[in-house]
């Protein structure tokens, strides 16, 4: 749910909803999932009897023209491979599991404790445009990945696809208010012409 870097002095509101989980497959007949903890206490995340809401493969809630978001109630966890085996109460079957494969689960951020935590979190990064300290643009940030040595950004350029580990000092700030990542990266990093 964090990435650790230090969120601009500005205080900028945080959405209704926070991803904490992505689900990247089915596991077993009984509707199980497989699932990656996008935050840092999967332990209390994933307890039996929390309510997720259930979000987009982009991270948005999932309404179905409904009034409230849905929610899936978790009714078994455990961990499982650097990530967790969920069983919710709405989802029965394999099948069903199937149709959740990639979707995002998302948590209220109200009452969660990180509504002044001064942090930059995951659903901050994705879409930020990437520019240099001199004000060059480089691209936009379109996937982050979790790696053993940390966060892996994955920015798309006009040159195509780069990667650049979310640290200092290539990172030197995460402007929230401007949706602007600031880069340092060494020369040939990140491909221009």
């Amino acid at each position: 749910m964090r990435t650790g870097a230090p969120r601009p002095v500005i205080d900028v509101p945080l959405p209704a909803h926070l991803i904490v989980g992505r689900i990247r497959r089915a596991h077993g007949i009984r509707g199980e999932v497989v699932v990656e903890a996008l935050t840092d206490d999967a332990e209390a995340t994933f307890a039996v009897g929390r309510r997720l809401v259930a979000g987009t493969t982009t991270g948005e809630v999932v309404s179905d023209d409904a009034p409230a978001p849905h929610e899936l109630t978790i009714r078994r966890a455990s961990p499982f491979k650097n990530g967790w085996i969920l069983r919710f109460e709405e989802i029965g079957d394999r099948n069903a599991a199937e149709q959740w494969r990639d979707r995002y689960l998302l948590m209220p951020s109200a009452g969660t404790g990180t509504e002044s935590s001064g942090e930059v979190f995951y659903h901050d990064l994705i879409g930020m445009r990437v520019e240099r300290t001199d004000g060059r643009e480089v691209g936009r940030v379109t996937a982050l990945y979790e790696v053993p040595q940390g966060v892996l950004l994955e920015i798309e350029t006009p040159h195509g696809s780069a990667m650049l580990p979310y640290a200092p000092p290539m990172v030197v700030k995460a402007d929230v208010e401007r949706a602007t990542l600031i880069v340092d990266p060494p020369a040939g990093l990140l491909e221009e012409e």
